[in-house]
């Protein structure tokens, strides 16, 4: 089945580590999280990740990781680890645990296994683990290969693309999610989290706050009250609420600030489908936020968005009118 909505977390964690080889666990499973992660957000799913950064011992480090998890929305758990035995040269293989779940669990380890030349181990049933037992979704742990294994070392660099599409396609399917039909556009899709901005509300803008690459009102009217808002002298606040506008860090380099306003970004709610064009208006938000858009009030309402909601941007998205 296609999973919308998952938490995946590394095993163990900064100060609590795991298994050290050849390759050490922590560093190489935070790798993978994070990967999956990027992956499937562009395939429409739902991704909350988590590396356990603060616990000082095991349980503590099983407790933070599993809270983490069941405080989330989500339809499926996954943790992932990398095995350990004994300094070897022969391969040593992957295998996923379950408590639950065997049948996920064997598409998963002969998933893993085929894309990256290992060993498949296959599922196996394990009902003395944390993770498995406390998490109050369904879960599986994965088990990439062994550290201490100096053949699966060397499979794990260099299929570690495919082991990662390999993860990302079981859990999501080879097609998107149910409800987001495939859009044919010329732009770069990215996913990620939003927020809004702009207009006479927006407190989070000075009252003289400028945009990036319009200037006068004049050169994009169809973006702005026809009024300045009383105490304000700078475009953000003039921005109208109700239009369909955005911010991104679009890239200068691809298309110029002075014809960004020839082109339109689709933005979409993956969690619904619903998408809507909207009209670039400034460069933003900033990085630190780790969102990859704000849009318009009215947008944000209009796709039943509220702050830190996924969303797929495409941009450019210039419709073929043939």
């Amino acid at each position: 089945m296609a999973y919308k909505s998952i938490v995946i977390s590394s095993g163990h964690g900064k100060i609590v580590r795991g298994a050290s080889g050849i390759l050490d666990e922590v560093d190489e499973a935070r790798k993978v999280v994070d990967e999956v992660a990027n992956k499937l957000r562009n395939r429409g799913v739902t991704v909350e990740t988590f590396h356990d950064n603060t616990s000082t011992t095991q349980s503590q480090n099983l407790s933070t990781i599993t809270n983490y998890h069941n405080k989330q929305d989500r339809e499926l758990d996954i943790s992932v680890h990398f095995n350990a035995y004994e300094q070897v040269d022969k391969p040593m293989g992957a295998e996923v645990l379950y408590v639950t779940q065997q049948a996920l669990a064997a598409e998963m380890s002969a998933a893993i296994a085929a894309a990256g030349e290992f060993i498949n181990r296959g599922p196996k049933k394990r009902t003395d683990l944390a993770f498995l037992n406390n998490t109050d979704e369904p879960s599986v742990l994965l088990e990439i290969c062994f550290v201490d294994s100096e053949a699966d070392a060397e499979l794990y660099r260099e299929n570690f693309e495919a082991i990662c599409d390999a993860i990302v396609d079981v859990v999501a399917g080879e097609s998107q999610i149910a409800g987001m039909p495939p859009v044919e556009a010329s732009g770069e899709s990215i996913t990620g989290t939003c927020s809004w901005f702009g207009g006479p509300d927006d407190d989070g803008v000075s009252p003289s706050e400028g945009l990036a690459f319009i200037y006068k009102w004049e050169d994009a009217p169809h973006l702005f009250l026809p009024y300045q808002p009383e105490g304000t002298t700078g475009l953000a606040r003039r921005l109208n609420p109700y239009v369909a506008y955005l911010a991104m860090r679009f890239d200068y380099d691809v298309i110029p600030k002075d014809k960004l306003l020839d082109h339109v970004a689709l933005v979409r709610n993956v969690k619904t489908g619903m998408a809507l064009t909207a009209i670039p208006s400034d460069w933003g938000p900033h990085e630190d936020t780790r969102r990859i858009a704000d849009l318009s009030p009215w947008l944000m309402e209009a796709l039943g968005l509220t702050t830190d909601d996924t969303v797929e941007v495409i941009f450019p998205y210039d419709v073929d009118e043939d």
